[in-house]
């Protein structure tokens, strides 16, 4: 118990739980990655729609930062997403206003942070390996961590525009 904050511990198994999944799938699916696609180049999927080709990202989403001095990546890349992810982390598990389907976003979020937060740490940059596109338009190389938090914001966007429920 902290304050009048009261943990509730099938939440914790949830959130701990979904965390746990995401964190564990994307560690194996990078350890695949720096292991198989390291020097083998390109290899197409699907007629070109899905690609897969190891990349080393410094920096954020889509290399943004990659260049900065170390320590303003540490303090952006680093600190800051930690902070945040602690205080998401402490939220999601203490916040009495929060759905079901929040509850499971947040985790989502959270597992996919912690793993690329734990790659900076470990090896200081993400390894990402997967593309997708066509004609042209494609995504920018991503890893299953950053799938993990597509998917928390794809689970958040419908609750983000219901209207709460008329108390009374």
């Amino acid at each position: 118990m902290l304050g009048n904050w009261k943990l509730d511990g099938k939440r914790a198994a949830l959130v701990l739980g979904i965390m746990a999944a995401n964190i564990v799938l994307d560690q194996l699916t990078k350890a695949w990655a720096r292991n198989s696609l390291i020097d083998s180049g390109q290899h197409s999927y699907l007629g070109d729609f899905f690609r897969l080709s190891y990349v080393e990202n410094r920096g954020a989403f889509l290399s943004l930062g990659a260049s900065s001095p170390d320590e303003m990546r540490f303090w952006t890349l680093l600190v800051l997403p930690v902070l945040l992810l602690v205080g998401l982390f402490l939220y999601t598990l203490f916040s009495r206003e929060m759905t079901r389907p929040q509850i499971i976003a947040f985790s989502f979020i959270l597992g996919g942070g912690v793993s690329n937060i734990y790659d900076r740490l470990l090896y200081g940059q993400v390894s990402d390996f997967m593309n997708m596109g066509f004609s042209g338009l494609r995504t920018g190389v991503f890893n299953f961590a950053d799938v993990s938090i597509m998917v928390g914001l794809a689970i958040m966007l419908p609750t983000l525009f219901r209207k709460p429920p008329k108390k009374g």
